[in-house]
């Protein structure tokens, strides 16, 4: 049997060999709010006004276990750069109105990016490309990501200035109007 086509027990889709190989080496943990499997790689013993001077993480979007990044806008501009596995889409909503989507992937040479800036303000989000199986991909800020830098955004708020872009909020907007991370995440340099 092809082992991308295994099944569990109950019919779903089994977790694939070289999800659960990256989910065991890097140990992800859940991001609050946003949703995405990530792992703190490095954070800068250095301050900056809202926490570290700079932060490094490695995060996959896959299908099974779901992995997402539900819309939110950052305080600083973030920096991804794609590792491997299958394309990711970033759908970035501007302030201006308009919005976009960026295909990140490693066939450069037919216009994915291999590494992106999504600029502060701009509200974004992220999942695998459809019919792929997982996106493996880093983050980079400075300053570092903190919790007090971030802002989900609900279905609601986002429809309102964005009605074309309306499956795409639906599917991917914070639900609730839980949208701060928790008190103190990611907030202090070094630890």
């Amino acid at each position: 049997m092809d082992r991308r086509s295994e099944r569990s027990a109950s019919g779903a889709e089994a977790v694939r060999p070289e999800v659960r190989a990256l989910m065991d080496r890097f140990k992800f943990d859940r991001l609050p709010v946003e949703g995405t499997l990530y792992k703190d790689m490095w954070k800068s013993t250095l301050s900056a006004e809202t926490g570290p001077a700079g932060t490094a993480m490695i995060g996959m979007y896959c299908v099974d276990p779901s992995s997402v990044s539900r819309f939110h806008r950052l305080a600083y501009d973030e920096v991804w750069h794609f590792y491997g596995g299958d394309p990711l889409v970033l759908i970035l909503l501007r302030p201006d109105g308009s919005s976009e989507d960026v295909v990140m992937g490693s066939d450069v040479l037919s216009g994915q990016r291999c590494q992106f800036v999504v600029p502060a303000g701009v509200w974004q989000a992220g999942e695998v490309r459809s019919g792929g199986r997982y996106s493996l991909f880093g983050c980079t800020m400075a300053p570092g990501f903190s919790g007090a830098a971030f802002e989900g955004g609900t279905q609601e708020d986002l429809l309102r200035r964005w009605p074309a872009r309306a499956l795409d909020i639906r599917r991917l907007a914070v639900p609730g109007n839980d949208v701060d991370m928790p008190e103190g995440f990611a907030c202090s340099p070094g630890d």
